[in-house]
């Protein structure tokens, strides 16, 4: 259902508040350079730090520049189920093409929690769901025959597999049904989950390089793979730059970089430090973008 490049969209901020023109550009930047899908609010969009009207209105006014030439994904997870899904009924009913929910975090449910969090999202709307596992953040990993009863749920259609394994990743293809899409949580390990069954990648590297890795996706679905291989090997040290201090820090740093918005973030996190400031630029530039 969902395939090839999607982005993790930033929220642009303005003296504190969401720079909505800013946010408005971003989305015509993707539909014009070929991204596949954009997710609005993830964690790459600071929604830890959105109110929930804030949270609301990005989705609303992501679904409305995009005017339907590119599917909208939103981020609407929570480590509370009601909450949860109060935030994807609200998504749907603004027009969302499906919903990016990450496993609950800090309470740390057992697999069976788990599963009957999503089970619950998932009898409470109609959009498809794309289950997000990144124990990094959630300080629980979903397991492969948790996701494979997840797969068997009808609307729940693909996970965002941010475990960083890539044998998980291929317990979760093996298990999985057949129509259950599994998209690369990490950027750098794209080419090698679509050479296994993936099916794209939800990308932060994209905010800044979107036709290169849309490029890259619509390679291995494809089954260019000598072009994938290319891609994914050019977009490397930039990867790794974009992640060298807490995401979103380096990725909006970048953008501002850009012209394409403020780099302004909101507390707890700070802008870069010189060190890795200048590593970024030198990355931004070696790649042609500054």
């Amino acid at each position: 259902m969902f395939s090839g490049s999607i982005v993790a969209l930033v929220t642009p901020f303005k003296d504190g508040h969401v720079d909505w023109a800013s946010l408005e550009g971003l989305v015509e930047f993707h539909i014009k350079n070929g991204t596949h899908g954009i997710v609005p609010c993830g964690t790459t969009g600071e929604s830890a730090t959105l109110d929930h009207q804030e949270h609301d209105d990005v989705i609303k006014a992501v679904i409305k520049a995009a005017k339907k030439r590119t599917p909208v994904i939103a981020g609407t997870g929570s480590n509370s189920t009601d909450e949860a899904i109060r935030l994807t009924k609200e998504a749907e009913k603004a027009g969302a093409d499906g919903a990016l929910l990450i496993s609950p975090y800090y309470n740390r449910p057992t697999q069976e929690g788990i599963y009957q969090h999503y089970k619950k999202i998932a009898s409470e709307v109609g959009i498809p769901l794309i289950v997000y596992n990144i124990p990094g953040r959630t300080g629980s990993k979903i397991e492969p025959e948790t996701l494979a009863r997840l797969s068997e749920i009808k609307n729940i259609a693909g996970v965002k597999e941010a475990t960083g394994s890539v044998d998980q990743a291929i317990d979760v293809i093996r298990l999985c049904n057949p129509r259950f899409a599994v998209l690369s949580g990490e950027d750098s390990l794209t080419f090698s989950l679509m050479g296994l069954g993936g099916k794209g990648v939800i990308s932060t590297v994209a905010n800044i390089v979107p036709g290169e890795m849309s490029g890259l996706a619509e390679a291995c679905l494809k089954g260019d793979w000598e072009k994938g291989r290319a891609l994914q090997l050019k977009l490397i040290p930039l990867i790794r730059a974009v992640f060298i201090e807490t995401n979103p820090i380096p990725i909006k740093t970048a953008l501002s970089l850009m012209g394409k918005c403020r780099g302004d973030l909101r507390l707890p996190l700070t802008a870069m430090s010189e060190g890795s400031l200048k590593k970024l630029r030198q990355a931004m530039a070696d790649f042609g973008l500054v």
